[in-house]
């Protein structure tokens, strides 16, 4: 299994699913839009889905759908901070390309 995450992203999510009181993990998945084809989706998961996949990565729960996986496979997750500006980033060797703003790639 290789998907991974940094240790500032371990602890982000950690810190999100103690303060929201609930959930199972975090969901990593793709959805078609962008100027570049795909965006990357991120969401607590409460229930699982028939075709999700549940990988512990760092100390969390990882879920990802069948359909994404092929697209993430090698990801590493990481949380940044930027001056005002936080977030989490997507370090995808699957990745051939990114728009200009960075929020759709292509493969």
């Amino acid at each position: 299994m290789a998907i991974s995450m940094t240790p500032a992203a371990s602890e982000r999510v950690k810190s999100f699913l103690s303060n929201r009181g609930k959930g199972i993990g975090l969901r990593l998945g793709l959805k078609t839009s962008g100027c570049s084809g795909m965006v990357y989706v991120i969401e607590f998961v409460d229930e699982l889905n028939d075709d999700d996949e549940v990988y512990e990565v760092a100390d969390v729960k990882i879920i990802i759908d069948a359909k994404s996986f092929i697209y993430l496979q090698g990801i590493e997750l990481d949380f940044v901070k930027e001056g005002l500006n936080e977030g989490f980033q997507f370090n995808n060797p699957n990745a051939k390309g990114e728009c200009g703003c960075g929020e759709s790639f292509t493969v």
